[in-house]
């Protein structure tokens, strides 16, 4: 009787911990997130789609060690698209903005690409 108490191993926790404490983590960073400033929100969305355009398996930001010139030249890219934008909604653009927002960009950027490379949606931790 006692027999059919008895449970293999594998089913003693069917989901290791760690999964469940990096999911929480996830939706930590998720929830921050969106305590963005309005400015930062803004230019994270745009960072998301392109980087959606770069998320396929061999892409420069899935190397083992992604190349600084290539990326600075995507932060540069992308920086200089967003200060287009601002200029055409008629935002006066000047050196010390299109410098904080190229630095922001960067750090915007890296992040997203961090998550990108730890997102364990296949199930393994991708580099």
């Amino acid at each position: 009787m006692n027999q059919h108490r008895i449970l293999p191993f594998y089913m003693t926790y069917p989901l290791p911990v760690y999964y469940q404490e990096e999911d929480r983590v996830m939706q930590d960073l998720e929830y921050l997130q969106q305590l963005y400033p309005a400015d930062a929100k803004r230019y994270q969305t745009r960072i998301m789609v392109i980087l959606d355009q770069l998320d396929y398996e061999g892409s420069v930001i899935y190397d083992e060690y992604p190349d600084r010139i290539t990326l600075y030249k995507l932060v540069s890219d992308i920086s200089n698209m967003l200060a287009r934008e601002e200029e055409s909604s008629g935002i006066a653009m000047t050196d010390e903005k299109k410098e904080w927002i190229s630095s922001l960009v960067a750090i915007l950027l890296f992040y997203e690409i961090y998550k990108r490379r730890h997102n364990n949606s296949r199930g393994i931790l991708r580099f």
